[in-house]
């Protein structure tokens, strides 16, 4: 569901009372593993991690001038959901991260391409996700994404 909230205290306030919590405690995560060079921000209605142009001038190639998306946080219809573009980018990190989350939940892991969607509250690894936000530095971001870009355009 996307918001019109303008700022990621706008977001959290309006959320259902059900998600207020999980989505706080993610947030929490991410905001202490977000790499150098990463801010957030209100992105596709939702909270946003991005390369701020200031790190990354060129922005995201679908419209130049929105920043280069690194991760977002949202809370859907039926789901809350992590999008994690280095999980669908780098091929490492998505079997570290499947891998990881067996061995730390109960449940069989729920995810898309670069979407992890979390439909039981109470079994959400609040840490792995921390430690997936931390994966791959600012740098690394833009050297896979400018990378991608060289191989489609061929």
């Amino acid at each position: 569901m996307q918001s019109k909230a303008a700022t990621a205290k706008q977001y959290l306030e309006e959320l259902p009372e059900d998600r207020k919590e999980p989505i706080k405690k993610l947030r929490q995560q991410i905001l202490n593993n977000l790499p150098k060079g990463v801010e957030e921000a209100m992105s596709y209605g939702m909270l946003g991690y991005v390369i701020p142009h200031s790190v990354y001038p060129d922005g995201y190639h679908c419209n130049p001038k929105l920043p280069l998306p690194f991760m977002n946080l949202a809370s859907q219809k039926n789901f809350v959901a992590v999008y994690s573009m280095v999980l669908y980018a780098k091929s490492e990190v998505m079997d570290w991260f499947v891998t990881a989350y067996a061995e730390r939940c109960k449940y069989k892991l729920d995810m898309g391409k670069s979407c992890i969607r979390f439909k039981r509250m109470d079994d959400i690894p609040y840490e792995l996700i921390g430690e997936l936000t931390a994966k791959v530095d600012a740098q690394e971001w833009i050297d896979i994404y400018e990378r991608s870009r060289k191989n489609t355009k061929k």
